[in-house]
């Protein structure tokens, strides 16, 4: 529950940013229309303190015109786009860091319809277009102040050829259940093990929890279920004291929380940081036990000559190894779709 929500002059000119306004009010959350398009007073005297500001506040505004234009995300899905960005969550490995200019204040937009219309323009006839929804958010962490998730999945279920694509590490599914999705939408929720979860991923929900609300989205309709195709997505994976004892117990609860046939996929995704990155967490998260030492790792550079760094190759086998053969051994009908 944010401190502060901010709405724009134009958000409140949008259906969309009035059913949001509604919503808030709803939580008797403390609200403030600005007088200009233009959010202002979000800084501290110091980077934490600019972080804790922000990460307390929800700002209603509109997209602006260059999110219209999407851009490809492989290997997720072929096209992102965005609802909302910055995130509820405090993990400490935050990938949105170094991503997104300013404060990390969350950003909602609420001109939503005229998002999912430009949509169509990047379908691709005559075979399945898939769309991973905000990436710089998460986007049922704040579900229940917009409601624009369910919107989008309402939206993707009316459209032939065209799937949607969304990650979460919160619960609150319940909103979720009974939406008319047919088949579009695929749910997944980011995982880890209990030694990683613990430390790093603040401001979530227990993994347990997550495995129990991927479970209810996956039961079939007639168990009570949401009927959804769902997914996990194992990140970032770190080789940390005991890991494979840390992450075989993972995929024990995995094992108990998907105990009936679903449609499942995985995701791997190895922990990799920036130089951009590592700054910017260093002052959200300046007590932090995360291991960014690049002595320790391999340097990745990018097309653009960004550069990036990674677990050596030897590491990277050996975490490859172990997963592929714990999900090839344990889910034998699972899909798993990339390891990075």
């Amino acid at each position: 529950m944010p401190e502060r929500v901010l709405f724009t002059p134009a958000a409140l000119n949008e259906v969309w940013g009035q059913q949001i306004l509604a919503r808030v009010r709803s939580l008797n959350l403390p609200i403030e229309e600005l007088s200009r398009n233009r959010l202002t007073g979000l800084r501290g005297e110091s980077e934490r303190d600019t972080y804790n500001i922000a990460k307390r506040t929800l700002a209603v505004v509109t997209a602006p015109p260059s999110s219209f234009k999407l851009s490809p995300i492989p290997p997720s899905a072929d096209w992102q786009f965005h609802i909302a960005e910055g995130c509820p969550a405090h993990c400490q490995y935050c990938y949105l860091a170094g991503s997104l200019s300013g404060p990390p204040v969350i950003r909602v937009f609420a001109n939503l319809p005229q998002i999912l219309e430009n949509l169509a323009t990047y379908e691709q006839p005559g075979q399945v277009t898939t769309y991973e929804v905000s990436c710089y958010t998460d986007p049922l962490g704040i579900e229940h102040l917009t409601g624009s998730l369910a919107e989008c999945i309402r939206y993707f279920g009316t459209r032939q050829n065209t799937h949607l694509r969304w990650v979460s590490k919160f619960d609150a599914v319940d909103g979720l259940l009974d939406l008319p999705h047919n088949g579009h939408t695929r749910c997944r929720v980011s995982v880890n093990a209990a030694p990683i979860s613990g430390r790093f991923e603040g401001g979530t929900a227990s993994v347990a929890s997550r495995l129990q609300a991927l479970r209810r989205l996956a039961l079939p309709r007639e168990c009570g279920g949401g009927g959804y195709p769902v997914g996990l997505v194992i990140a970032p994976i770190m080789p940390i004291d005991g890991w494979q004892s840390s992450y075989g117990r993972l995929f024990d609860q995995i094992n108990e929380a998907l105990d009936f046939d679903c449609d499942l996929t995985f995701e791997l995704i190895s922990h990799r940081f920036t130089p951009g990155s590592k700054e910017v967490l260093q002052t959200w998260y300046p007590q932090s036990k995360l291991d960014m030492d690049e002595s320790n790792r391999s340097v990745k550079r990018n097309k653009f000559g960004g550069t990036k760094y990674v677990y050596d190759s030897g590491t990277m086998k050996a975490l490859r190894y172990f997963f592929e053969g714990e999900i090839g051994r344990r889910f034998p009908n699972a899909k798993l779709l990339y390891w990075t």
